[in-house]
C-alpha cells in the first residue's frame, strides 16, 4: 500500500511539474474555466446585491400597510380616513410632542435620464410627511436640508444623485408638468436610496392623487406593538388593509426576482462551462498524449495504473482550480473592491440602483462549480491513461 501511495505521489508530481510543456493549452483551460465560472458568479452576485439591497431596506420595529390584497404600494390605496383611523391605533410610537410616528406616502413614477448611457428611465417620486425620517432606520440627510411642507422642493437619494442627469443639489429640473428644486441629498441602506422624496400635499397635488395614500408607514413599540396594531387593524371593518413589517415586506419583494435572475444565470454558466468542459478535456488528453513515453517508463518499471488515472484527474483539478481562483479574485476585484453598479426595475418599473455583491457563499459555489468541471474534464483522460497497454504507450 505504501509503495502504491509512492507510486500516485510520483505521478502527481510528474503531471504538475510538467504542465509548462502544455502552457498555452492549459492557459486556454484555465481561462475557459475562469469563464464559465465568472459568469456564474455574476449573476449570483447580482442576485446577492439585490437581495441585500432589499433586505437592508426593511426594518423590524416599522409596519407597513397596504390595502388588502395589494403586495406593491403602486396597486395600493388607503382613504384620509383610513388614515386617520390608524393614527388612532395602539401599540405606535410617539414623537415628543406626543403624536404619532405615522407617514401616509404616496408613488408615482417619473422620467429620468441616465447620466452613463442617456437612456430614459423611470424613477420612484414619493410623496413624504416630516415624519418619513422618524420611521425609517438608517436614512439620513448627507448634503442640505429636508422638505419644507407646500413646496416644490425634492430631497434625492445618494445613488439618483450619481447615476441619473440633473438631480445634483441645488438644480432646478421638470418632473411631470412643474419644476422642482433639488434642495438635499439622503443615504440610506437598501431600496430608498434609488428614490426621490417630495412633501406629500404637493405630490398628490400636483400629479392628481386627489386626498389618499398609497401607503403608510408606522413605528411601533416592541413586538407587542405589533401585535396590538394588527389586532386594531383586524377588529376594525373600515380598515381592510394588510399589516406587516417593512423586513417582511421587502424579503417578499426580493425573493421573486432573486429567483428569476438565478434562473437566467445558472442556464448561461452551465452553457459555457460545456465549452470548459471541452477545453478541459482536450488539455487532459493532450496531457496525455504528450507524457506517452513516460508512462510506458513508469508503467515498465512497475508503477501500475492507477497513479496515471490519479496523476491526470489532480492535473485537471489544479487547472480547474486555478480557473475558479481567477474568477474569483477578478469577481473581487470588480465588484467589491471598485464597485460595481448595476439599475434594474423595482416596483412600478421604476430603476432601482445597487451593487454586485461578491459573499463567500458566493465564491464557494464558483469554486465547487469550477472543481466539478475538472472533475468530470479529467475523467475520460484518466481512464483512458490508466488503461492503454504498455506496448501501446511505448509506441507513441
Amino acid at each position: 500500500m505504501g509503495s502504491l501511495f509512492r507510486q500516485i505521489r510520483a505521478a502527481i508530481a510528474l503531471n504538475i511539474l510538467s504542465i509548462p510543456q502544455r502552457l498555452w493549452l492549459s492557459v486556454a483551460t484555465v481561462g475557459s474555466i475562469a469563464l464559465a465560472v465568472g459568469v456564474l458568479m455574476a449573476f449570483l452576485s447580482l442576485a446577492e446585491g439585490f437581495r441585500n439591497m432589499l433586505q437592508g431596506t426593511g426594518s423590524d420595529t416599522v409596519a407597513i400597510l397596504l390595502r388588502d390584497g395589494a403586495t406593491v404600494e403602486i396597486n395600493s390605496g388607503i382613504s384620509r380616513d383610513q388614515v386617520r383611523l390608524v393614527e388612532a391605533a395602539p401599540g405606535l410610537a410617539v414623537d415628543a410632542a406626543g403624536d404619532p410616528l405615522l407617514s401616509g406616502e404616496v408613488y408615482v413614477t417619473v422620467d429620468a435620464k441616465k447620466r452613463n448611457s442617456g437612456a430614459s428611465a423611470n424613477l420612484s417620486l414619493r410623496g413624504v410627511t416630516p415624519a418619513a425620517l422618524q420611521v425609517r432606520d438608517g436614512v439620513r440627510v448627507v448634503d442640505g436640508r429636508m422638505v419644507a411642507p407646500g413646496s416644490n422642493e425634492l430631497i434625492v437619494g445618494r445613488r439618483v444623485s450619481d447615476q441619473f442627469v440633473g438631480f445634483d443639489l441645488g438644480r432646478e429640473l421638470v418632473l411631470g408638468n412643474s419644476v422642482w428644486r433639488v434642495v438635499g441629498i439622503f443615504a440610506a441602506e437598501g431600496v430608498f436610496e434609488s428614490e426621490v422624496w417630495a412633501d406629500l400635499d404637493t405630490v398628490r397635488n400636483l400629479f392628481n392623487r386627489g386626498s389618499g395614500v398609497q401607503s403608510v408607514r408606522a413605528r411601533f413599540t416592541g413586538a407587542d406593538g405589533l401585535a396590538a396594531l394588527q389586532a386594531y387593524v383586524e377588529a376594525e371593518p373600515r380598515l381592510n388593509l394588510d399589516v406587516q413589517t417593512e423586513a417582511e415586506f421587502y424579503a417578499d419583494q426580493s425573493s421573486g426576482t432573486v429567483t428569476l435572475i438565478s434562473y437566467f444565470g445558472w442556464p448561461l454558466a452551465i452553457c459555457l462551462a460545456i465549452g470548459a468542459l471541452a477545453g478541459a478535456i482536450n488539455a487532459m488528453n493532450s496531457s496525455v498524449e504528450s507524457r506517452a513515453r513516460e508512462t510506458a517508463t513508469l508503467r515498465a518499471i512497475g508503477f501500475r495504473g492507477v497513479p496515471a488515472f490519479f496523476g491526470v484527474m489532480v492535473e485537471a483539478l489544479f487547472l480547474a482550480f486555478l480557473g475558479g481562483l481567477l474568477a474569483t479574485l477578478c469577481g473581487y476585484l470588480v465588484f467589491n473592491v471598485a464597485g460595481w453598479s448595476v439599475s434594474t426595475l423595482g416596483e412600478g418599473f421604476t430603476q432601482v440602483v445597487f451593487d454586485f455583491t461578491l459573499t463567500p457563499a458566493v465564491a464557494l459555489t464558483g469554486l465547487v462549480a469550477a472543481l466539478v468541471i475538472g472533475l468530470l474534464g479529467g475523467l475520460a483522460p484518466a481512464v483512458r491513461a490508466a488503461r492503454l497497454p504498455i506496448l501501446q504507450l511505448g509506441a507513441r
